[in-house]
């Protein structure tokens, strides 16, 4: 099944988002790398997950060369490494699917919206890697607390944003295939307003003392909709 399968490349996939993705997508057969600045780390990582997993289906590399390695690349970075490290894999990203799960969040005020300079952290990302650079926004508001889980369902949606019809549904794929619902939310300039849901989510778990709230959309099914 895995020969069939996208290599996905998880940039900060030593991160608790993007290590607990590469869990999921490994479960389901996907070949996966991890990405770091230092590739030790990123190894150790991978080590650790293939442990978990019970099998070796992840990999560690640096940042480059596991974007160069893969067909997806999906950024998991605190924002403050999100301009640096695109910088790093710009080269590596040309031609590709670039699913970016990353949101601004102010450190200092995590709980409050924060809009940046260019308005979504993946439109500035699309701004950065041009134009053969089909940048999908998703999983800004799926908590890595449920994803580690492998025998736990996810009860939430992936809103999926993108200017790339055919990079949308494949994202969508991507997303199913994880075991949630993805749904199509529009260009990726909406991705400014999925992005602003996450300090939302984040004070909804400070001020109910729950952990990993997240989102549902109502009142249909996608597929009737296609």
């Amino acid at each position: 099944m895995s020969e069939t399968l996208p290599t996905l490349a998880v940039i900060g996939g030593t991160g608790k988002e993007g290590a607990a993705l590469a869990l999921r997508w490994a479960h389901k057969g996907y070949p996966v790398i991890i990405g770091s600045r230092d590739p030790e780390r990123a190894a150790q990582k991978a080590a650790e997950l293939n442990t978990a997993l019970g099998k070796q289906a992840i990999h560690g590399l640096a940042n480059a060369d596991a974007a160069a390695a893969a067909q997806i690349i999906v950024l998991s970075v605190p924002y403050t490494a999100h301009a640096e490290t695109i910088a790093a894999i710009k080269a590596a990203a040309q031609g590709k699917l670039f699913i970016d799960v990353t949101v601004p969040i102010n450190p200092a005020d995590y709980r409050t919206v924060h809009v940046p300079e260019g308005k979504s952290a993946c439109v500035e990302a699309q701004a950065m890697l041009g134009e053969s650079v089909k940048v999908v926004a998703a999983f800004q508001n799926v908590s890595a607390v449920h994803l580690k889980k492998l025998d736990h369902s996810v009860d939430c949606d992936v809103l999926v944003c993108g200017d790339d019809e055919a990079a949308k549904a494949q994202t969508i794929a991507l997303i199913e295939a994880i075991g949630m619902r993805g749904i199509d939310a529009g260009p990726l300039m909406n991705a400014v307003a999925v992005e602003a849901l996450t300090p939302v989510l984040l004070y909804i778990n400070g001020r109910y003392k729950v952990k990993g709230a997240g989102i549902r959309i109502t009142g249909f099914a996608p597929n009737d909709h296609a």
